[in-house]
């Protein structure tokens, strides 16, 4: 089949790419011209393990192009994705839907026979009647249906999520639509992936409410840990104790500096707005909205307790910077929360990510950059682990103390124990443990 992907963002390219994989001709389209260069050349635009080459690969076999061109993409295609960003629009919290609208217009006018119109971006609910909408008013004759198929990709694992997903959601009430998209996820079959079948709005909502629930989930385990520290009970063995409940479950329940990232807060906040202008609140999630915010801000406090109460004129290694690991996506990354507070507080930073230190460079001021982890907490009088990359787990202990001024080890991911600091002779910090 032939697929033309709107938009090479997270979203576009990872799909794009894995479409490709399964056998069909994806086409890809981007407004920035020098971003289609960079992919034409192999130069990924995000970091996302094993991206760069399934690109290379799909890019060599010739099912995977790159173009400004929509013209061609989306007139030969039989499935237009829509995978533009829906940032959250400023003043009001709402989704920014003017990129999809834009990509409606824009598609109704360059179809040619009957299309398939896919929103993979994530939008609110009825964004999908807007769409047809749109196009039907810019294409009175146009052969088309618009479909709603949310992704569920985990940044740092998007091509698996994508290949092994744990279902597809489509929603359509239009028979040739269905079956289409039922040939395009059709290589899934063989995994025996549940492919969900519904009305547009519902389909919408899934997304939303999946991506609150998670949420919810990360700020219960936080504050969990936060009782934790206040009655001498311990977090991680709360999560394990209630996460083998199958009610429950494991996933989502490792306590840390709070959520960030590119989906959870603006999909949140929006999911919020949307409830509230229909007239049915939800306010378990208007809650975890305002915890996860004061919790990332709450971290640099306890930083500098850790530190004796004062930070002026000290100096704090950081270890991770992005939202989570195997990614280099800073957006509402702890890290944007923490790191000012400190400075303000008169500390100086020393920071080191694996990849996201270019981007942070962009959104913090007043922070030094370092090589390695070493290079960061050397001279330093406190070693603080934001984000939780797998190169951070197994630190050389005697290269950490004779690099640190001090033995101050505040550590918000947890990834060590508090015994095993104890015997290297650390002053150790975590989340939610004695």
């Amino acid at each position: 089949m032939r697929v033309a992907m709107i938009g090479t963002g997270y979203v576009g390219l990872v799909s794009g790419a894995c479409f490709a994989d399964f056998g069909h001709v994806v086409t890809c389209v981007d407004k920035d011209a020098s971003k289609i260069e960079r992919l034409k050349n192999g130069i990924m635009p995000i970091f996302e393990p094993g991206l760069d080459a399934l690109v290379a690969t799909n890019v060599e076999e010739e099912r995977l192009f790159f173009t400004t061109d929509a013209a061609d993409a989306i007139k030969d295609a039989d499935a237009v994705f829509i995978a533009v960003g829906t940032p959250s629009r400023r003043g009001d919290g709402h989704a920014d839907l003017s990129y999809v609208y834009a990509a409606a217009k824009e598609i109704a006018g360059l179809m040619d026979g009957f299309t398939v119109i896919v929103t993979k971006s994530t939008v609110p609910v009825g964004t999908g009647d807007e769409v047809e909408q749109i196009m039907r008013d810019a294409r009175p004759d146009g052969d088309f249906a618009v479909v709603s198929n949310p992704e569920f990709l985990r940044e740092g694992a998007a091509i698996k999520d994508f290949k092994i997903p744990d279902r597809i959601v489509v929603g359509t009430e239009d028979e040739r639509a269905r079956q289409l998209m039922r040939e395009l996820y059709r290589p899934l079959f063989l995994n025996e992936t549940p492919i969900l079948f519904t009305d547009r709005r519902t389909s919408e909502l899934i997304k939303y409410a999946a991506n609150a629930f998670l949420a919810v989930k990360i700020t219960f385990i936080n504050e969990m840990a936060d009782l934790c520290e206040k009655v001498g009970a311990n977090v991680q063995e709360v999560s394990r104790g209630i996460g083998l409940d199958n009610r429950i479950g494991r996933k989502f329940l490792n306590a840390g500096p709070g959520y960030g990232g590119s989906c959870f807060p603006k999909d949140t906040l929006a999911l919020t707005k949307t409830a509230n202008d229909a007239g049915a609140p939800v306010r378990i999630i208007d809650t975890v909205v305002e915890v996860n915010a004061a919790r990332k801000k709450a971290m640099a406090d306890k930083v500098i307790r850790a530190m004796g109460g004062d930070v002026t004129g000290k100096t704090i290694g950081v270890l991770g910077l992005a939202f989570k690991q195997n990614t280099d996506d800073m957006r509402d990354a702890p890290s944007l929360d923490i790191l000012p507070a400190l400075i303000a507080a008169g500390a100086k930073i020393r920071a080191y990510d694996p990849e996201a230190m270019t981007e942070a460079a962009h959104l913090l001021e007043g922070v030094e950059f370092a090589t390695g982890p070493y290079e960061a907490i050397k001279g330093a009088d406190a070693m603080v682990i934001i984000t939780e990359w797998d190169q951070f787990r197994a630190l050389d202990f005697d290269r950490v103390k004779a690099a640190l001024n001090s033995n101050i080890v505040v550590d918000l991911r947890n990834i060590y124990s508090p015994e095993d600091m104890a015997a290297h002779g650390f002053a150790y910090t975590s989340i939610g443990r004695p």
